[in-house]
């Protein structure tokens, strides 16, 4: 799986069934335990974090003007709601750690403080690890796109200059469905910033990072997804070309492919989310977290 977490949780099978999953959920219980309960508030909206992944046979939309069907792949609401909490106590966690650096505490109360935020990170991933798994999720059984064939472009390069070292997923953009948004055509809430471009558009790396999954065939269609330097995973869906690999390095403002209409879609555009996790269901408030890294996201068009 080459997870990226370190803490000493079991590794689950890949089917999450019977006393596996209720195995599971308790070591994610006692992971949001040990979070003190006055961690501090987030940017996460506690109502806002559900999947918009597909189901096992691959059907997602995600609208352009918001008019898609959101399909999800969670098996139930106590899954779903489980994984929603871990989020939020994650994102608690990591207020917490920040906080807790500006105020220039003890080395050993934010060690102590990450460890925590490190553990809750550790039940997410396996969770959704192997429900990834278990539905056929591309970005945890075929992350490279090879066996699927993904329409992979010339490598980019990374760009000559780049005065700030994070920047917006793509240029010229107005935004269309956002983070946590409803809908009566939609199963559950929108998990990402949706940016309306043209097809063709070039898509950016945010920051630097490397690049965890590029992958196709589901409902997101051809996607990137790039982890970065604090931990976080950013997602770049319904691509029309890829032009990164998997295991790659890249730098703020390189491109990672065109924008496209792949999926299951109404209308061209970039999905973009930020998880915590490579995986469905660990996403978190994109424009805030662009917002934490001095990157400013409006409706109005943008100039290169």
């Amino acid at each position: 799986m080459g997870r990226e977490h370190h803490a000493r949780l079991p590794r689950p099978r890949a089917r999450f069934r019977g006393a596996t999953g209720a195995a599971l959920f308790a070591l994610l219980l006692l992971a949001l335990a040990a979070v003190p309960a006055g961690a501090g508030a987030d940017g996460a909206r506690g109502d806002g974090v559900s999947s918009d992944r597909a189901r096992g046979n691959g059907f997602h939309s995600d609208g352009f003007h918001s008019d898609g069907f959101h399909s999800d792949g969670f098996r139930s609401d106590g899954f779903r709601k489980e994984a929603a909490r871990a989020v939020r106590a994650h994102e608690r966690a990591r207020a917490r750690v920040d906080r807790l650096r500006e105020s220039d505490a003890s080395p050993t109360e934010v060690k102590d403080a990450e460890r925590r935020r490190k553990a809750v990170r550790a039940g997410l991933w396996d969770l959704l690890w192997a429900t990834g798994r278990s539905s056929g999720d591309p970005v945890a059984v075929d992350p490279s796109g090879q066996d699927s064939r993904c329409p992979f472009g010339d490598r980019s390069r990374p760009p000559e200059r780049r005065a700030h070292p994070w920047t917006a997923p793509t240029r010229r953009y107005w935004l269309s469905a956002g983070y946590a948004a409803k809908g009566s055509r939609w199963a559950h809430r929108h998990t990402g910033q949706d940016f309306a471009v043209d097809s063709g558009t070039p898509v950016y790396a945010v920051g630097a990072g490397t690049v965890r999954a590029t992958t196709c065939g589901d409902g997101f269609g051809n996607q990137v997804v790039v982890r970065h330097r604090d931990g976080y995973f950013t997602q770049y869906a319904h691509l029309s070309r890829i032009d990164v690999r998997k295991g790659g390095r890249v730098t703020a403002g390189q491109r990672i492919g065109l924008s496209g209409a792949t999926g299951n879609v109404t209308g061209p555009h970039l999905h973009f989310e930020v998880r915590i996790t490579p995986y469905v269901g660990s996403a978190v408030p994109p424009l805030p977290w662009l917002r934490r890294k001095d990157v400013e996201v409006t409706g109005a068009p943008a100039l290169p």
